[in-house]
């Protein structure tokens, strides 16, 4: 691989250009899970009840999920340097207002604002490593990428419980500041601008739609698990979603310089891997959440505990998705994604027939199966994508594919914890029982819970089963010439 040059034919180091930018983006996909075992603290700190308290999580995720697709514009108007230190700056800034926050109002705002930094270094970090390495060595630069956007967000869990017991809620935050602003400080030695700009103006009702559809299609499937699918908040909410998406990918095919290419499904291999990210993101993340409830639920372990249960799982993920990199360049992502997707769906089977007595090691053991199988697909199969993209189309690429993502993770979670709560409430025996035969009502709420999360896990097996049948159409490696070029897509 010949000297990297930036944008204006100038030599600089690849490698700290790399490390600064996992770096930043580790720090700040960390976020989306770190305070998944912090709630009933900040719940006793500022005097809020589960529902409001649930916001630190939905709001990020909302805004998050919004930002993605204005990132493809960020990253074609605008230096990809200055794009990513603006990006970590806001970032640390909301870190900064979350570790002083007097209120849960401040905390909320605070939250809100680094989601906004997210949303932009998350999907900017996979179009500069895709940018930065030539097709051949694109595998590599993913399973790199793969380490920040799989691992980072399942170590959350387990470092914030631990952070929990030991010290505050608020050094959840502060813990990671000074590696923030040193993160920004390098930034403007190391990183530099890569990625060709071009002088497009912003159509503000592109992003209207894109804001009010993705919003109100997120909002409805993360408020399924407290009010239901019949709830008329859901409903709605869905609806408007749908309706207003329709609306912005109407408007995206018929304008001449769209705001999100929408066009790149027109490449198969692109659309196969991004429904394979997809279904994947929806067994892996609903499953994320279900089994530490199973875990503090049924077997009863303190929420460190839980988490420290699916620790062995994310660092198998960390560990092997450099290594899954190195062999799609080197195999294909044909057969490495059949291989996931099989070892997935067979480590989720067994979940389906878990009881109170099930072996924590036996689960530990499980999990990181499911993950290695993740690992061995997910990045492979962006990577096949990613090269079937014309270079000009990588920002919109993931930016259309991270969005995807998002909604199939929001998706697979609402359907889960509702088949789960559904289930179980169906099946539990009634209150008169809890004073005539309380043991007999303990043995059979037990049993109700375990059918709930039976036939949620059993849904996940059909995700599972239905990313690996995608995992047949993959192409080994994806080129550019597999794009369909039409008209105003030439450049």
């Amino acid at each position: 691989m010949g000297a990297a040059v930036d944008t204006n034919g100038k030599k600089y180091n690849r490698t700290l250009m790399i490390l600064v930018i996992l770096v930043g983006t580790f720090c700040t996909v960390l976020n989306q899970t770190i305070l998944s075992t912090a709630y009933p603290t900040i719940m006793n700190a500022f005097d809020i009840n589960t529902s409001t308290v649930q916001w630190l999580t939905t709001g990020f995720m909302l805004v998050n999920g919004i930002m993605i697709p204005i990132s493809a514009w960020l990253s074609t108007r605008f230096n990809s340097k200055w794009l990513y230190i603006t990006a970590m700056t806001v970032f640390t800034i909301g870190t900064a207002v979350c570790f002083t926050s007097p209120n849960f109002a401040t905390l909320l705002t605070g939250r809100l604002i680094q989601a906004v930094g997210v949303g932009v270094t998350m999907p900017l970090l996979q179009t500069l490593m895709l940018s930065i390495f030539p097709p051949e060595r694109r595998g590599t630069a993913m399973g790199l990428a793969g380490i920040v956007i799989g691992l980072a967000p399942a170590i959350g869990p387990t470092l914030s419980g631990w952070v929990i017991d030991n010290w505050t809620w608020r050094d959840l935050f502060g813990m990671t500041l000074p590696i923030l602003i040193l993160t920004v400080v390098l930034a403007f030695f190391f990183v530099k601008s890569v990625l060709e700009n071009e002088k497009k103006s912003l159509d503000w009702l592109s992003v209207a739609l894109s804001t009010v559809g993705f919003g109100s299609l997120l909002y409805g499937f993360s408020s399924v698990g407290d009010d239901g699918w019949g709830s008329a908040k859901v409903l709605s909410f869905l609806i408007v979603g749908v309706i207003v998406i329709g609306l912005f990918v109407w408007r995206q095919l018929t304008m001449k310089d769209p705001f999100l290419e929408l066009r790149v499904y027109r490449s198969v291999p692109f659309t196969v891997s991004a429904i394979l990210s997809s279904v994947s993101m929806m067994a892996m993340v609903g499953v994320e959440m279900v089994i530490p409830l199973y875990l503090q639920i049924v077997k009863g372990m303190s929420a460190l505990n839980s988490g420290l249960t699916l620790l062995f799982g994310a660092l198998m993920m960390g560990v092997m998705s450099p290594i899954t990199g190195r062999a799609v360049d080197k195999y294909g992502a044909k057969r490495l994604s059949i291989m996931g997707m099989l070892l997935l769906t067979l480590g989720s089977i067994p979940f389906i027939f878990i009881t109170k007595d099930t072996p924590t090691i036996y689960i530990v053991f499980l999990y990181a199966v499911r993950m290695f199988g993740i690992a061995m697909a997910m990045m492979p199969a962006t990577t096949v994508g990613m090269n079937a993209l014309p270079v000009h189309l990588i920002g919109h690429g993931t930016a259309v594919n991270n969005t995807q993502r998002q909604i199939a993770s929001s998706v697979g979670t609402a359907i889960l914890t509702s088949v789960l709560t559904n289930v179980a409430n169906n099946g539990m025996p009634g209150k008169h029982l809890l004073k005539t035969n309380p043991l007999h009502y303990k043995d059979a709420a037990i049993n109700a819970t375990l059918d709930g999360y039976h036939a949620a896990f059993m849904v996940a097996v059909v995700f599972c089963v239905l990313a690996l049948i995608t995992a047949f159409f993959m192409k080994n490696r994806g080129q550019a010439s597999d794009y369909k070029v039409s008209g105003g897509d030439a450049k």
